[in-house]
């Protein structure tokens, strides 16, 4: 089974994608995007550095090269041997951040996934929906306990620019109920790990 976990900057994708892991057991292979690979990783330190000058265009490319060698290196071969993967994001935040919020359009975005993931597609997809307003205040509250370690190219957009995305999130919802489970991502951990829990039960039953 193939489960990526989506959603707006301080959702809590990384805890949850840790958590179920945990839950699906020791074969489950845990993996981020952009990263994974070696070029992945370093992928991911150009895009998300914040002093980091790039065009929407070349951000949009980046992040499909690196989803790709994630692909074809590490979720295709895992799959193959019958174990389960855990994404933390995958094509729907190309489509949600570059496509809607960057402003290129999401079907160009959602035609150049195609091509990079090669029919690599999730079994489910578990979005954390979380109101832009209450995931700052997540944000301002670990940066006060020292809990982060500081704010990336993304995260510093801004309060606009997290709207423009969980808007576009609720239209890839809206068009995808085959795939994407909306849950709600406010509570504690455990109670969002439940309700996590719920829908991938769900799927693999």
């Amino acid at each position: 089974m193939f489960v990526t976990l989506e959603g707006i900057d301080r959702s809590g994708k990384t805890t949850q994608a840790a958590l179920l892991t945990e839950a699906l057991g020791p074969q489950t292979l845990l993996l981020r995007e952009p990263g994974g690979t070696d070029a992945g990783e370093r992928i991911r330190g150009l895009l998300k550095d914040p002093a980091t000058d790039l065009d929407p265009r070349t951000e949009l490319l980046l992040f499909c090269a690196a989803r790709a060698e994630l692909c074809v290196r590490l979720v295709r071969q895992a799959l193959d041997r019958g174990h389960d993967v855990v994404c933390d994001r995958f094509v729907d935040s190309t489509v949600a951040y570059q496509g809607a919020a960057r402003g290129i359009g999401t079907q160009l975005v959602e035609r150049l996934n195609e091509i990079a993931i090669a029919g690599c597609l999730p079994d489910v997809t578990v979005l954390l929906r979380i109101d832009p307003e209450g995931a700052e205040a997540r944000g301002q509250q670990r940066l006060a306990e020292g809990g982060a370690d500081g704010i990336d190219r993304f995260e510093g957009e801004g309060i606009e620019f997290q709207r423009l995305v969980a808007a576009a999130y609720d239209d890839l919802a809206l068009r995808h109920p085959e795939r994407i489970a909306v849950i709600d991502a406010e509570g504690n951990v455990a109670e969002v790990h439940a309700r996590v829990m719920e829908v991938v039960k769900r799927v693999a039953a």
